[in-house]
């Protein structure tokens, strides 16, 4: 049996409800990754860090294949320009590779916004900090371990280009 992954020992250790899912092997695409943990696409949140400026990032979540609304994401933030960040920028503040990021066991807390779509399903999976393993637990759950995170809309809804930004800390 293999050793719980970095997100799972965190979740346990807070007595958080979780599952863990291994994949039978490698994880190609957003919709394997659902389809094998029996999930709609739309119940995988993706964490994307963005950079803000040197040594200044901020993560958002989105679930499923949505995306993020840049010109919202700017608004919000008050930012004329931000970037995604790069591989080896995302493993420096996160601790986590591409591909296996999660929003909890950050090695560098970050301001985490999440998009009010994640916390819709009665379940989520998310990144566990290994590749080809996934955490499964209620988004009630996720939002209890993140504490303050910032909700609001920050994809584009079909057909949009921008999205209005109207958000709360919970």
């Amino acid at each position: 049996m293999s050793a719980p992954p970095p997100v799972s020992r965190l979740l346990t250790a807070l007595g958080i409800p979780h599952q863990v899912f291994r994949h039978a092997g490698p994880v190609t695409s957003l919709e394997q990754a659902a389809h094998e943990r029996g999930q709609k696409p739309e119940q995988v949140i993706r964490s994307l860090v963005f950079r803000l400026s040197e040594g200044r990032f901020v993560m958002v979540l989105a679930a499923g294949r949505a995306q993020v609304s840049w010109p919202a994401l700017r608004a919000y933030l008050g930012q004329s320009r931000l970037t995604l960040a790069s591989e080896k920028e995302v493993l420096q503040v996160t601790g986590y590779r591409v591909g296996t990021v999660s929003p909890l066991g950050l090695l560098t807390p970050l301001r985490i916004l999440a998009d009010e779509a994640v916390f819709v399903p009665e379940e989520i999976s998310l990144g566990s900090g290994e590749p080809n393993v996934g955490i499964i637990l209620k988004p009630a759950h996720l939002r209890q371990v993140l504490g303050e995170v910032e909700v609001g809309r920050f994809v584009q809804s079909a057909g949009t280009e921008d999205v209005k930004s109207a958000s709360t800390s919970v």
